[in-house]
C-alpha cells in the first residue's frame, strides 16, 4: 500500500481559491496599515500574504487561526484599519478555514 500523499493545494481548488482570496485582502490590508503608519498591523500583517499563497493546506488552517487573532476584544484589527477591508478579510477567513476543516476531514 502506497504511502499517504498530501494533495497540493490546486488539487483542492476551494481551499486554494479561499486562500488566494485571503491573500489579496492581506496585501490591501497591508499597504493600509503603513500608509496609515501603524507598526503595530504592518508587523502583524506582513507575513501572512506570502503564508497564504505558498502554505500547504495543513498549514494553512493555523495561518488563519493567526491572522483571525486579528480580531481580538480588546485590541483589533476593526479600530485602526477600514471596515471596508477588514470585514471581507475576516469573511474570506473564515471561508478558509471551513474551507480546510471540510477538506481535512474528508482525509
Amino acid at each position: 500500500m502506497p504511502p499517504h500523499r498530501e494533495p497540493a493545494r490546486h488539487e483542492v481548488p476551494a481551499v486554494d481559491e479561499a486562500a488566494l482570496a485571503a491573500a489579496r485582502t492581506a496585501d490591501k490590508l497591508l499597504e493600509c496599515a503603513r500608509e496609515r503608519g501603524s507598526k503595530r498591523w504592518s508587523d502583524f500583517l506582513a507575513p501572512l500574504p506570502e503564508l497564504l499563497r505558498d502554505a500547504n493546506v495543513l498549514e494553512l488552517r493555523s495561518v488563519a487561526m493567526r491572522a483571525r487573532a486579528a480580531y481580538g476584544p480588546r485590541d483589533s484589527i476593526r479600530d485602526a484599519l477600514p471596515g471596508e477591508l477588514t470585514g471581507p478579510f475576516l469573511d474570506e477567513l473564515d471561508r478558509l478555514r471551513k474551507a480546510v476543516n471540510r477538506e481535512l476531514a474528508e482525509r
